[in-house]
């Protein structure tokens, strides 16, 4: 026993001596790996991913790491030098690193897709925590993001930087690299015309969940501050429509049935997210509701005072207190836009998501507005073909799209505008938001748009945080009433951080979909038939896409290519042709 002990101990030694003491960086696994793939916590296998990002100016590249170690590891930083080509130009942008973190997904989709992905421990990446000095335990993975904005005035050409993740081992500090590189085409994506509105909410259950859990006075300077970083978030996913409610933000007082109006507080919201570049167009949120259950018929509501504080009540709209108000209101409404933001488009809900059962009163009430103001814009979510001649702007949840894709598209031909929502549903193979898909399929969104001629993306839940939640414990939410889940990000897709902003990797993704619609566009302009064809081989049909990343990659190359070859002809000159 002594004797094989001892022999033990000598070849211990041995392989040591002949193999040196493993150092703080062979401990650890730190690999590039692709940004589509969601790194789960109990991940241990990353496939090696080196590709370098293409991108035309005025597009991000997007970069994911993944580290994990046997140790915990502490006080974790990452940094990117600058992008510098072979000429020794920089890249003059100011790449963004995060930690990705977890949320819960506590009740399932009930009807998932055949590709959603389950986590055994029903936690799910989304949030990029944008600071350094994060912890990691022993034996988890962390991904790190890193997003890079492409000026519009970049060079063409290949640029390289270095990512450097530094950080404590034990007592060790260590640093680890590695390259990464970006490919810049020689053309420009322009400022997207998608319409895209993600409706976020302010009132003072979301304002307190943003603000850590302190409350926050309405119109205070920390409520503005807020709103500022609610319309600086939007900048970010290309977000060109906000949604305001005219009946929350100005101020009202009534002497004899005679109304006069203060706008001060609904334009400095406006003033906000127009200074932010997120306004081309503004929805005047919804000014009537359900009067019951979900087949209830519609009532406008109405503005009265009750101890100093605003209330809004129903009346039916033959009602004289809904004649009289909306009478004055709504040409008052056109009137001050008009003057006061010429060059904001301004359309009107009514109602949300009218069906075949409450249609009746839905249309009393828009026809009553537009008698107000023949001019003004009617735009609403849908249930139903039943609102010819009401809607300007139609916006059927996506099956609904699919479903009267003929009847749309004959609105088209007639001038009026369809664009598209995803909410809780469609469910099933349908690209969405949800936490449970693959990322790609948030992304894919908007080749729907191009494919099936949707001008415009609607979403409800920008920051629709749980009253009383905190919005990384749980993600989903059961309706008591209806049975409905609420899914794992369908309701927001921005996280609070005391007052700031954290984006997602589902944000991220949505903001590239939106590229990838108008790089689409712009060789549409060109070639529509191999715009077509391109988009084709990626979006097969509403519920079936190929989702393979380097497919996906392998197009969107092409797509570049072939906007780069049609945008050089166009810029030659009759001897170069």
């Amino acid at each position: 026993y002594r004797f094989m002990k001892n022999l033990y101990l000598i070849c211990l030694l041995f392989i040591i001596s002949a193999c040196g003491t493993p150092t703080t960086e062979d401990r650890i696994t730190f690999t590039q790996v692709d940004p589509f793939l969601k790194v789960f916590r109990e991940s241990n296998f990353f496939p090696e991913y080196n590709e370098t990002e293409e991108v035309a100016a005025g597009e991000h590249a997007t970069f994911q790491f993944a580290v994990r170690a046997a140790l915990p590891l502490k006080e974790l930083s990452a940094q990117v030098t600058a992008f510098t080509n072979e000429k020794g130009t920089q890249l003059q942008s100011s790449p963004r690193t995060g930690f990705v973190d977890y949320v819960r997904v506590g009740r399932q989709t009930p009807d998932r897709a055949k590709d959603a992905i389950t986590s055994l421990s029903h936690y799910y990446p989304d949030p990029i925590i944008e600071q350094n000095g994060q912890s990691v335990t022993r034996d988890v993975a962390q991904p790190i993001w890193i997003s890079v904005p492409v000026p519009t005035n970049a060079e063409a050409g290949t640029y390289k930087a270095t990512f450097s993740l530094k950080g404590k081992m034990g007592n060790q500090t260590f640093e680890l690299k590695k390259e990464i590189s970006v490919k810049v085409y020689p053309i420009v994506m322009p400022q997207p015309d998608l319409w895209v509105t993600n409706w976020f909410g302010t009132s003072p259950d979301k304002m307190k969940i943003f603000n850590g859990g302190k409350e926050v006075e309405s119109y205070s300077d920390v409520y503005w501050e807020m709103v500022q970083e609610l319309a600086d978030k939007m900048k970010e996913c290309y977000s060109n429509v906000i949604l305001l409610s005219p009946l929350e933000h100005i101020e009202f007082e009534e002497k004899d049935g005679t109304y006069t109006f203060d706008y001060s507080r609904f334009d400095k919201m406006i003033d906000i997210f127009h200074r932010a570049g997120v306004l081309k167009m503004l929805e005047g949120g919804h000014i009537a509701g359900r009067t019951g259950d979900w087949s209830s018929q519609f009532a406008p509501y109405v503005p009265r005072y009750e101890n100093g504080k605003k209330k809004l009540v129903q009346y039916p709209m033959e009602s004289e207190q809904a004649v009289n108000f909306y009478r004055q209101f709504i040409p008052s409404l056109a009137a001050h836009l008009k003057e006061a933001y010429p060059e904001v488009l301004y359309a009107q809900h009514i109602a949300d998501e009218p069906t075949s059962d409450n249609i009746k009163s839905y249309v009393a009430i828009a026809r009553f507005v537009k008698q107000q103001c023949p001019d003004i814009k009617i735009i609403e979510a849908c249930h139903t073909h039943d609102l010819e001649n009401i809607l300007d702007i139609w916006v059927p949840q996506l099956n609904f799209y699919k479903e009267g894709y003929d009847f749309y598209r004959e609105r088209q031909k007639q001038g009026d505008e369809t664009w598209f929502y995803t909410c809780l549903a469609p469910q099933g193979d349908f690209a969405n938001r949800f936490l449970e898909q693959p990322l790609i399929k948030t992304r894919l969104i908007h080749w729907l748009n191009f494919k099936y001629g949707a001008t415009g993306y609607l979403h409800w839940g920008f920051n629709q945080w749980f009253t009383g939640n905190d919005p990384y414990k749980e993600t989903t939410r059961m309706n008591e009433e209806g049975g409905n889940t609420l899914p794992g990000g369908d309701s927001w897709i921005v996280y609070p951080n005391n007052g700031k902003l954290y984006g997602s990797i589902r944000l991220e993704a949505m903001r590239d979909g939106i590229a990838d619609y108008t790089l689409l566009k712009m060789l549409e302009k060109k070639n529509p038939e191999l715009a077509r064809e391109l988009c084709r081989l990626v979006v097969f049909h509403w519920t079936l896409y190929d989702t393979e990343s380097d497919h996906f990659r392998n197009i969107r190359h092409q797509i570049l290519e072939a906007v780069s070859y049609t945008h050089l002809r166009a810029h030659e000159t009759p001897e170069h042709l």
